[in-house]
């Protein structure tokens, strides 16, 4: 057994360890951003932290979607492999911080992107599902851009059980369901989570009783201070004493007029936000993307009010000059 040795300060060094002990009893028991902060502390550390394995399995833990064989697949062409894939997805999208112009970005045309999607409630996995999604068919490139990954009769059960319908029970879904929506790009061998992580509104229909469940990622338009809302929907159905299913999962583009964007256009903002989007941790409150969105809600709502006056301010002045045109043609008839 190797014998610890105390350095000046009374500190053991972590070299003291045999290197099996490390790898295999404690970098195994950490999670993705403490194994991280592990890397930095010395290049002993830096050295174990760069196996694939353990990168694997902590992404498997975090998004049992990328398991599947064909996200495997892709995730190994990245530069790190599961490494790149964890420090892509993890963080949250920050374009508070991003001025550029995504549209000028010089990116590679995607064939295809690659949705990872994973729900949790109160931790424990509900959904999972990958989903690939052409982008080179006409079909794609000039109708509203939609990515669904329920069909419209499909429905998945959920051991979540619904509690009513009262304020409380929606409350309870805000606080304990969160979405992970990763899209990859093959062909920049990159990856970026475009969920809030928890919802930014939760609703129920007035008529139906369906609760849905919005997240949004807010990202920075085609010209310079315009925003788009990359939002997701999850909606949820069932009856009183059982257990709700998810009826919907999907993914659209907004504009701040409230138009939905095509997919040629969203590709552009998107394939821009996986390859330049700023990354930051999530705060314990989790509340950043309810924020942005509410900032983004006030600036369609200022959008939509300046609109309104620049319109009634043209109706004022078209009815002023058919009101001069009006009594100078009659002038001129009476006093000619």
């Amino acid at each position: 057994m190797a014998s610890f040795t105390v350095e000046q300060g009374g500190d053991a060094s972590i070299s003291a360890l045999h290197s099996d002990i490390i790898t295999s009893h404690i970098l195994t028991r950490l999670d993705g951003p403490t194994l991280a902060s592990a890397a930095c502390a010395s290049s002993q550390l830096r050295t174990f932290s760069a196996d694939q394995t353990l990168w694997k399995d902590i992404c498997a833990t975090t998004w049992p979607s990328v398991s599947d064989e064909r996200v495997h697949d892709i995730i190994s062409t990245f530069p790190s492999g599961h490494r790149s894939f964890f420090s892509d997805s993890f963080p949250l999208l920050d374009h508070s911080a991003c001025s550029s112009n995504p549209s000028s970005r010089m990116v590679i045309p995607a064939s295809e992107l690659i949705s990872a999607v994973d729900i949790f409630y109160k931790g424990e996995l509900v959904f999972s599902k990958v989903h690939e999604t052409e982008t080179e068919t006409r079909w794609f490139l000039c109708s509203p851009f939609r990515i669904d990954l329920l069909d419209p009769k499909e429905t998945v059960p959920t051991p979540i059980r619904h509690i009513g319908e009262t304020n409380e029970s929606l409350k309870h879904l805000e606080e304990n369901l969160t979405l992970s929506w990763i899209v990859i790009d093959p062909a920049q061998n990159r990856a970026a989570n475009l969920s809030s992580r928890k919802p930014v509104s939760v609703t129920r229909h007035w008529l139906t009783g369906e609760v849905q469940l919005r997240f949004a990622t807010i990202m920075p338009g085609d010209r310079r201070g315009e925003f788009v809302q990359c939002g997701m929907v999850v909606t949820c159905k069932g009856s009183d004493g059982g257990k709700l299913h998810v009826r919907e999962v999907s993914m659209q583009m907004e504009a701040m007029e409230g138009n939905h964007l095509n997919g040629k256009e969203s590709l552009v903002i998107l394939q821009g936000a996986i390859e330049g989007g700023k990354r930051k941790r999530e705060s314990e409150e989790g509340s950043e993307g309810k924020a942005r969105f509410g900032e983004f809600l006030e600036m369609k709502r200022e959008r939509k009010e300046r609109t309104q006056r620049r319109e009634r301010a043209l109706d004022m002045v078209c009815i002023a000059a058919g009101v001069t045109l009006f009594m100078a043609f009659w002038s001129f008839i009476l006093f000619r």
